[in-house]
């Protein structure tokens, strides 16, 4: 069973997402939250798989929030899904950096809801390629100059490679086709990378791949 936190002010969206979501057999709301404040309290006394969590919300904002829930190793496991009314909405780029596993917009369609849920705890790619490349082209524009590259060396030359066609947006079904692999080979490839970098999840992945130089600007397919 998946148990999901729903962190936003207003009640009715919250009331929206819990008969989605308690409506699914595999899905259940372990709790609610209408500020960050009170969102991060919940999470660490629930401990639940997924947060939905808004971005603007009172008292302690979503992406303060978010700051928090992954910055506590007690809370590695708790993956968080940022809400937001627009697709590129000027926070969501922080909120990837600070660890969010990814976010989707208010008025997604219950089963791309639904599919995120889901995709977010099995480790998947919880965006869609599109979806995914705008918000890298977003991380790519206000990229620094790459950090020190040491810890691609802990990477075969073949996880590289892999890494790289992450942060360029690609799938598993896309990264498997371009490598002519299997898809489970290319999924086993990005868990291997993730592990040995200490990522906590695919879009953080994306993050390194830049961080380290590995993609640079200017370099989307």
């Amino acid at each position: 069973m998946i148990r999901v936190l729903l962190a936003d002010d207003q009640s009715l969206v919250r009331a929206g997402f819990r008969a989605l979501l308690d409506a699914q057999p595999d899905i259940e709301v372990a709790g609610e939250a209408a500020d960050g404040e009170e969102a991060v309290r919940r999470i660490r006394e629930l401990r639940p798989d997924v947060v939905l969590m808004d971005i603007r919300m009172p008292t302690l904002d979503g992406l303060a929030a978010t700051r928090q829930v992954t910055g506590d190793p007690d809370l590695e496991d708790v993956r968080v899904v940022m809400l937001t009314t627009f697709e590129l909405d000027e926070y969501v780029f922080e909120a990837i950096r600070s660890g969010a596993s990814g976010f989707l917009v208010k008025d997604t369609e219950p089963e791309e809801l639904l599919r995120a849920v889901r995709a977010v705890v099995a480790g998947d790619a919880l965006l869609s390629p599109s979806v995914t490349r705008r918000l890298i082209s977003e991380f790519a524009s206000r990229s620094k100059e790459p950090a020190a590259a040491d810890a691609l060396a802990r990477l075969t030359e073949r996880e590289r490679e892999v890494m790289a066609l992450v942060g360029i947006g690609l799938s598993n079904e896309e990264i498997a086709r371009r490598l002519v692999v299997s898809p489970l080979t290319a999924k086993t490839h990005v868990s291997r990378t993730m592990v040995k970098l200490g990522a906590r999840d695919r879009a953080q992945l994306v993050v390194l791949a830049y961080e380290s130089g590995l993609v640079r600007p200017g370099w989307l397919g």
